[in-house]
């Protein structure tokens, strides 16, 4: 089922799918949005033939709900959904924050708002991503640039969803989900996959969120033996509601210090040239593709440029982006929305570093040529 060594022409959605599989993913509850469809259709196909379930809920507040109810009873769970879908989400992520139940929500971005431009490309759900949900906690975002990294970050992503035991989310676009390239599958024996901690106390002496040094608990499953409750509401260790000041502030302390405190085995960002270079282009997704090519562009008239590219955009990375960008003279933000994580790079660097957005909301991709125009301007 997976071509593990195999050279194949992939498309990014089916790589996914390939990725949530060798991962050990068993259960898909979704609903179908352009243009993440294709997960799910594949995974419907496939998830039969390794005694796991696929299921077409009702809509999106249910789908993620099935979701959440698969992973709790001990499931590696998933579902993918686009624009309006991931909208509908946003209450199921937040009590899957809270509650602590690891699964993976895939986002193939889409031109928005609303219907929008249901068939084009995006990037306008990222701050949505980090500030979507209602309350105040961290979230984990993965974003893919390519066929393989679409294999890769999804095994990654159910990996630290497991690790965590937090929601991930996996944030591709219509132009990473629908192009096809030549990839070589990793072997079997090179991919790790994780898995959630699971209590060895006594079933009596079980607390659902018992504080550990990593604050992340050990997990029981439905039907383990062991007794716990679940709950959106602010809840003790135990999981059952809370009101009380020293229980509520630890429990929210958790959920923060699980992930800040683990920031150097989450945030990833990959640089080209850019300690040698004054002008920086930052980007991220499918957008990054045309970066690079710009770079190649702007050598060949002799300029030159570097690339820095954020892996992780959730938690954002503070430090390597204060570090490394700084003290450039210009930062070049192509993004495929108004402005959203050009305001991140304005926040981190001083005022004497020019920030200069290059920005497309009609749906279609920013070209390497539009990037190039941008650098000369200030080159």
């Amino acid at each position: 089922m997976i071509p593990w060594g195999e050279t194949r022409l992939v498309q990014g959605n089916e790589a996914i799918a390939l990725g949530a599989l060798a991962s050990g993913v068993r259960f898909f509850g979704g609903y179908p949005i352009t243009p993440s469809t294709e997960v799910a259709e594949i995974l419907a196909r496939k998830l039969p033939e390794v005694d796991g379930v696929f299921i077409q809920m009702e809509d999106e507040i249910a789908s993620i709900s099935s979701v959440m109810g698969a992973s709790l009873a001990g499931a590696r769970a998933m579902t993918a959904t686009s624009g309006p879908g991931f909208s509908l989400m946003q209450e199921g992520l937040g009590y899957g924050c809270l509650a602590e139940i690891p699964f993976v929500l895939v986002n193939v971005m889409r031109a928005g708002p609303s219907t929008g431009l249901p068939t084009q490309v995006s990037q306008g759900d990222v701050m949505q991503a980090r500030w979507g949900t209602h309350g105040d906690h961290p979230v984990i975002a993965l974003c893919p640039a390519g066929v393989r990294e679409c294999f890769d970050m999804t095994i990654r992503a159910f990996n630290l969803s497991e690790e965590f035991r937090t929601p991930v989310l996996l944030l591709s676009d219509e132009v990473i989900g629908h192009m096809r390239e030549r990839v070589t599958f990793p072997r079997r024996e090179d991919v790790r996959i994780l898995d959630r901690p699971i209590p060895q106390t006594p079933k009596e002496w079980y607390e659902h969120y018992h504080p550990t040094p990593s604050n992340v608990s050990p997990m029981a499953s439905y039907g383990s033996g062991y007794r716990f409750h679940v709950t959106g509401l602010t809840h003790d260790r135990q999981g059952f509601p809370t009101r009380r000041i020293d229980e509520v502030v630890e429990k929210m302390a958790r959920l923060k210090n699980k992930i800040v405190r683990r920031l150097d085995e989450l945030i990833e960002v990959k640089t080209h040239n850019v300690e040698k270079s004054r002008v920086v282009i930052f980007a991220y997704g499918s957008v990054y593709r045309s970066a690079l090519a710009a770079q190649v562009m702007l050598e060949k008239k002799h300029k030159k440029v570097g690339v820095f590219r954020p892996v992780t955009l959730w938690p954002f990375p503070d430090r390597e982006v204060k570090e490394l960008l700084d003290e450039k003279d210009v930062i070049i933000v192509p993004e495929l929305n108004q402005g959203q994580l050009i305001h991140e790079v304005e926040r981190l660097t001083s005022d004497c570093v020019r920030i200069l957005p290059v920005q497309r909301v009609d749906g279609y991709a920013i070209t390497p040529e539009q990037i190039v125009q941008a650098a000369l301007e200030v080159m």
